[in-house]
């Protein structure tokens, strides 16, 4: 079970431990933690699980898909360089210790 750290923009840190085979928005919002709205379900119709991920992990990731990088042009927040939406991020015995950041807001 991968666990994972995510951090507000005020700095307040939620880790957590996650199953394989789960999206981070899945594992995120089923952890109560906030600031990640989801408001497509996970269905990469949104822009609203933004999350910035940690310089050491953006290698460790697949590449975002070109739905992924197009719907990063909408978020609410700057998009930064390691900017990705959760609910494309699939968790797996890899990513064990992954660390994102929340922006400051998703609308």
């Amino acid at each position: 079970m991968p666990d994972i750290s995510l951090i507000e923009a005020d700095g307040t840190v939620h880790g957590f431990e996650a199953p394989d085979s789960v999206s981070v928005m899945q594992a995120a919002t089923g952890y109560g933690v906030p600031g990640i709205l989801a408001e497509c379900g996970g269905s990469a119709m949104c822009a609203t699980c933004h999350v910035i991920v940690d310089d050491q992990w953006i290698d460790r990731l697949p590449a975002p898909l070109a739905r992924e990088l197009e719907l990063l042009e909408c978020t609410a927040s700057e998009r930064q360089p390691g900017s990705r939406l959760s609910c494309q991020i699939q968790l797996n015995p890899a990513l064990q210790g992954l660390v994102l950041r929340l922006p400051e807001r998703q609308v």
